[in-house]
């Protein structure tokens, strides 16, 4: 397949767990191929098994790539070789999230910050261009981003700047976009998930009355 073009690729990052994990595990229930990209192998591994058991006819199958998306090195030599192995991208979903401890920002924590920073914000920046041409390539590849609006609430402010910065670049790049026909950019506000992000924020919350993952990762997908 070298040299062609394949619509059916999917880059996942951020697949390891949570919505990422959801959406790389039903898009290959779908019969997309996904290059799950994330730094926990365990969690990508645990994916993979999961897609492999339920055996499902016109499956697709999983590319693993623990990588951590702040290497730029790395993550540049991933989508060189997404380009030669199919050509480029149908569907890009961008899950990957650092989500730093609540804390008054008087007491903000520096690593944290700095590392809120690196994933949230300043990796998605460097990963736009690269990923913009593997999408381009396939004549309409999507690029999906997942908002959680928490800029400006108490003790959110190193996730809610960071998280708010990441929205104003892809909002940006959904603009630039709208009118060509070669990307898309879509941007989708999940329902409150129990998930490890939600869990560190919201100690102690029912979960019960969560969204259930699976479903938000269809309806999402749906959507699309």
């Amino acid at each position: 397949m070298a040299g062609s073009v394949e619509a059916r690729v999917a880059l996942v990052t951020g697949a390891s767990r949570g919505l990422g994990a959801g959406i790389a595990e039903q898009l290959a229930y779908r019969g997309w191929h996904v290059v799950a990209v994330a730094r926990t192998v365990g969690g990508l591994e645990e994916l993979d098994d999961r897609v492999k058991a339920a055996k499902l006819p016109g499956a697709g199958t999983l590319t693993l790539a623990p990588m951590d998306i702040t290497n730029d090195d790395a993550m540049r030599h991933l989508c060189r070789s997404i380009h030669d192995r199919w050509g480029g991208l149908g569907l890009w979903v961008h899950a990957a999230i650092h989500a730093a401890p609540l804390a008054p920002m008087g007491s903000l924590d520096q690593k944290d910050w700095e590392k809120s920073i690196a994933i949230n914000t300043r990796a998605t920046g460097i990963l736009i261009p690269m990923v913009e041409p593997l999408l381009r390539a396939t004549g309409k590849g999507t690029a999906l981003f997942l908002d959680d609006p928490r800029a400006g609430q108490p003790f959110f402010g190193a996730y809610g700047a960071t998280k708010a910065a990441q929205m104003a670049l892809a909002r940006s790049w959904a603009a630039e976009t709208a009118k060509l026909p070669t990307v898309r950019v879509v941007i989708d506000t999940p329902a409150p998930l129990p998930t490890a992000t939600r869990a560190r924020f919201f100690p102690g919350e029912d979960r019960s009355k969560l969204a259930d993952v699976k479903d938000e990762a269809q309806r999402i997908l749906a959507a699309l």
